[in-house]
């Protein structure tokens, strides 16, 4: 089973509008809410993929139920546990140009018992692979706590991906900016071997519309995209880690793993929201997705 971990829940609202212009009231063409936070967008996008797969998640107040109502409407299995606090939301503007604007809420203050049960929860479940994603709400206690010795998928940013290294986590994955972020350095390459110095047993990088890179104790990757897609692309770095995940789970060598994270990033792309997929296009795109390999 592929455990996804999410310590910072929300309950995604999406606004379709023709354009956004700062400072005008605008008409909404469309909304749409659903469970959302980094680690739910996996189990979403694994669900789809047909893969054995469980949400641990942070749930409180209105908000927190109508997440776990929703989870449990598409048939995602999920364990929530409860939080005084009430479960943040988070919006997207998805405007007729092609722009996509987020704002994303900090969430709730967790209380140290709450952390203590939800860290007893992920812990509780035998992890075929952990999928670690997202920030951390205040309070949290971070995530090498949580890593073990189960294959492990670590997706967040700034001090929380620092800290999460010393659980040693069998991949992380930052984009370009966020592993220039915690590193200072601008060569990727140069960077992802940074992060394996200081625990990650692999780095893939998220490049956007340039593909993935991935530095690995077997060797180091370059996976780019058949064509240039446009869309929400919310969920494109989801749909890559539930790739890893999935890979991981069946032990697949490194070219294999990121022919399917480019395919799924893509089809995540053409989703309508964060955790859909194309699963035509995934399909169509395995086979096309080309993979180098790099000199070390």
């Amino acid at each position: 089973m592929i455990v996804t971990v999410t310590p910072n829940t929300a309950l995604d609202v999406t606004y379709t509008v023709d354009g956004l212009r700062p400072g005008e009231v605008h008409r909404v063409g469309d909304v749409r809410n659903r469970a959302g936070g980094k680690g739910v967008n996996v189990a979403r996008v694994l669900h789809a993929l047909g893969a054995d797969v469980r949400a641990v998640l942070t749930a409180g107040g209105a908000t927190g139920s109508a997440v776990v109502a929703d989870l449990a409407a598409v048939g995602v299995a999920a364990e929530a546990v409860p939080i005084g606090g009430e479960t943040r939301r988070t919006t997207t503007v998805l405007a007729g140009d092609g722009s996509v604007t987020l704002l994303n809420e900090p969430g709730p203050r967790l209380t140290e018992d709450e952390w203590q049960a939800f860290a007893t929860a992920v812990r509780a479940r035998r992890a075929d692979v952990l999928v670690c994603s997202g920030s951390l709400p205040p309070g949290a206690g971070g995530y090498a706590g949580l890593l073990g010795a189960s294959p492990s998928i670590l997706d967040t940013s700034g001090e929380a991906l620092i800290a999460g290294l010393a659980g040693k986590p069998s991949v992380v994955k930052p984009n370009a900016d966020e592993l220039r972020e915690v590193t200072g350095l601008r060569d990727p390459v140069a960077a992802a071997a940074e992060l394996r110095k200081a625990g990650a047993g692999a780095v893939v990088v998220s490049l956007g519309p340039e593909g993935l890179l991935a530095v690995t104790g077997s060797g180091t990757w370059h996976a780019v995209p058949s064509t240039v897609l446009r869309g929400n692309t919310t969920g494109a770095g989801d749909a890559v880690v539930a790739a890893l995940a999935l890979g991981l789970s069946r032990r697949e060598s490194w070219p294999d793993i990121l022919r399917r994270a480019v395919a799924l990033s893509g089809a995540a792309v053409l989703g309508p929201l964060a955790g859909d997929v194309d699963l035509t296009h995934y399909q169509a795109e395995q086979g096309l997705v080309a993979v180098r390999a790099r000199p070390d």
